[in-house]
């Protein structure tokens, strides 16, 4: 059970993990306290606007819109590093999510699917909006990714989580059934928890450095704009048509299916959206290793948890995280994978992967 921090030792704890911190007008005293709980809290939540410009964006996450009043999150977290705060105590940022999924935070383990609504998260969690489009083409600068890492880890550490494991810290794409963020080249929500643990281990005013070329994950973003109908119960290997890498941008593939070859440990966030599905019908996610022998054509060596929504009918984003290692040579690669469940074919509108890859 986590008192959360008075105002005072939010801003102490963000500037001393070395967070640039603008206070926003009344932030201190703006909160939506009057309608439900603020704490005990047990984590911290990371999202995207949906916005651009720092200004804008941090006004309309101070005073929320028509149906929806602000607090909309307790900072913002500008493109530039910046975090502006705009709110303390209860905030529209997490909505409905997964008890299941809140148990496993308190608990500090690996996080559970996110298939139900049933539980109040703006009273359970801090929430950082960070400038983004999240269309998968608006990119997220490294001073916005480190300042996500570093924001989120001064909370953690003001209240002594992390010490089990690194999920005090989440995506709104693991609390609530469709939701998306973040995401977007230069993202990675299991990116984001593997630093904040790492700097949990060091002094609040550590910095990184001196990292070897071996140390340094690469990030590559995968997507697939052409549409794909799936017909139940096949599983399809999906081929991506364009990859942002850094220091290049987009570049066109040729329906390439490899997300990763050779021996590697990866994090990697996939994601799917699926039109005119009927009520109850599940589709399912998962991540392979591949293996070909010479002369031979790939096949399947071994397949990471399935993550596996079930939806109510209409539009479904499904979303989901994992981790591994990828062993080998250029005889293993990394597939994502996708299947729908029922008696009726179901297009396919958007399909991304965010991958973050370390050489072993």
């Amino acid at each position: 059970m986590a008192t959360p921090l008075s105002a005072d030792r939010l801003v102490a704890a963000l500037k001393a993990e070395g967070v640039r911190v603008v206070e926003y007008r009344s932030w201190r005293t703006h909160n939506r306290n009057h309608v439900g709980a603020w704490g005990p809290v047990h984590g911290v939540m990371v999202h995207h606007t949906v916005t651009t410009g720092t200004d804008a964006s941090v006004r309309l996450c101070y005073d929320g819109h028509s149906t929806l009043p602000g607090p909309l999150c307790h900072g913002v977290i500008a493109k530039d590093g910046t975090v502006h705060l705009v709110g303390h105590g209860r905030a529209n940022h997490a909505g409905s999510g997964d008890g299941d999924v809140l148990q496993a935070v308190i608990e500090e383990r690996a996080l559970p699917p996110d298939n139900q609504a049933n539980t109040d998260g703006n009273a359970r969690f801090y929430g950082f909006e960070c400038v983004n489009l999240g269309d998968n083409k608006d990119p997220w600068p490294a001073a916005q990714v480190e300042a996500i890492v570093r924001a989120s880890a001064a909370i953690c550490r003001a209240h002594g989580w992390g010490k089990k494991g690194p999920t005090s810290v989440i995506g709104h794409l693991e609390w609530q059934p469709g939701k998306i963020d973040p995401r977007g080249p230069g993202v990675s929500i299991g990116d984001i928890r593997s630093r904040v643990a790492e700097r949990l281990r060091h002094p609040a005013d550590w910095s990184p450095g001196g990292s070897t070329p071996e140390e340094t994950p690469v990030h590559t973003y995968f997507e697939r704009k052409s549409g794909v109908t799936l017909t139940p119960g096949e599983w399809y290997t999906i081929t991506w048509d364009r990859v942002w890498a850094p220091g290049k941008g987009w570049s066109d593939r040729d329906l390439a299916q490899t997300l990763l070859k050779g021996e590697h440990l990866f994090s990697l966030d996939f994601a799917v959206r699926a039109e005119g599905l009927k009520r109850g019908q599940e589709i399912q996610l998962r991540v392979a290793r591949n293996h070909r022998k010479p002369g031979q054509e790939w096949a399947r060596a071994k397949s990471w948890p399935i993550s596996s929504p079930v939806h109510d009918g209409g539009r479904l984003h499904a979303a989901h995280h994992w981790q591994g290692h990828l062993p080998g040579s250029d005889d293993n690669r990394l597939v994502a994978e996708v299947l729908v469940n029922g008696d009726s074919p179901v297009p396919i509108d958007e399909l991304t992967a965010s991958l973050l890859a370390w050489p072993v």
